[in-house]
């Protein structure tokens, strides 16, 4: 019997040690890094506040200091979930050249980190883009989908001239494969809340990021598509709900649905930004129900207690410490004056495994 007993017992730890050798996971997340500019003007771009001799007196000095930073944030994610994140989508960032200067900081440069970025209209120069470890995920396909208002039946607040003359950024498309599994990406920055307006603006955003990915999954029924993003709207605001169909539940998903971690999250108190004095999260990352149910290969899982699927990063250096802004994120700037801070957002992310 002993004999028997002592078989099992090996037996059982080589499946074990068999199965946690095969189960692979992967972190895919989203940070605006708020305003990542160079020091240099680009043509027909409104940048002149990120110059030497503008009101920024955006220095390479400081520049470099928030290089650091971002690359800090980074990192500090990395040590805590033991691995580089294989996928980053950004936003905020000025053009390619300030993400080769962030993917070659010391602080992540072993993570490899590859760039998806096309140049935007957005007045201001910013753009979205994505980061991605090569050993993990292949590009097969790229796009950058301009913001239109046709073929809408959401009734807008901008006149037809004004329609014409509106500018805000691309959404970023990256399809590829994931540990051998067909995945897209969309990465986004919708439309601010200036002034309290762009709620229809934002609703059209969504309605064109959920209408790209249907067209993907007519064409490719198995795929595994992750939207991210700061959508300027909460999980449970209409852009996200309806033009999304961003689902809080993760069993109650039908097909075309959307399974939005950050949804009950928000209702469990957390944040991810603080907008005119309360906690909201608007950096987002939603997933299909092939993603969200699936029942073989990568899955989202739990992070948070067991039972949150998202994770909102932050750690006390990334926090202000102390005077009118104390617990909310350390920005940049705090009125006007550079406090050598990280992000007025924190970032967010999943995690996929199988």
């Amino acid at each position: 019997m002993k004999k028997i007993l002592t078989v099992l017992t090996v037996f059982l730890l080589v499946f074990q040690s068999a199965y946690s050798a095969q189960k692979k996971s992967y972190v895919i997340g989203f940070y605006n890094l708020e305003n990542l500019f160079d020091t240099y003007h680009d043509e027909g771009k409104n940048d002149y506040e990120y110059l030497p001799d503008g009101t920024n007196e955006w220095t390479e000095s400081k520049y470099w200091k928030k290089q650091h930073n971002m690359a800090r944030v980074i990192a500090a994610m990395a040590e805590e979930n033991g691995t580089f994140h294989t996928i980053l989508g950004v936003s905020e960032i000025e053009n390619r050249h300030v993400l080769e200067d962030l993917v070659s900081q010391k602080e992540i440069a072993a993570a490899n980190y590859q760039i998806v970025h096309y140049d935007g209209p957005d007045r201001r120069g910013v753009d979205v883009a994505l980061l991605y470890r090569p050993e993990n995920f292949s590009v097969i396909e790229s796009r950058s989908i301009p913001f239109t208002f046709s073929g809408s039946d959401i009734e807008f607040s901008l006149s037809p001239e004004e329609q014409e003359d509106f500018r805000t950024r691309d959404i970023l498309m990256v399809r590829g494969l994931l540990d051998g599994e067909m995945f897209a990406f969309f990465v986004a920055h919708l439309p601010s809340r200036t002034g309290g307006k762009g709620g229809d603006l934002r609703s059209r955003g969504a309605e064109i990021i959920y209408g790209e990915a249907e067209k993907l999954t007519e064409e490719f029924p198995d795929i595994k598509i992750v939207v991210m993003g700061d959508m300027n709207d909460n999980p449970t605001d209409v852009s996200m709900v309806r033009y999304l169909r961003g689902k809080a539940n993760i069993n109650e998903l039908k097909e075309g649905d959307f399974f939005s971690p950050f949804h009950a999250m928000l209702r469990a108190g957390y944040g991810s930004l603080a907008y005119q004095g309360a906690w909201n999260i608007y950096d987002l990352i939603l997933v299909n129900r092939n993603l969200a149910q699936a029942t073989s290969g990568l899955r989202i899982t739990p992070i948070v207690k067991k039972k949150y699927y998202g994770k909102v990063f932050k750690q006390p250096f990334m926090e202000q410490q102390e005077g009118q802004y104390k617990d909310q994120p350390k920005r940049t700037f705090s009125n006007g004056t550079f406090i050598n801070g990280y992000s007025d957002h924190y970032p967010t992310f999943i995690v996929v495994s199988k």
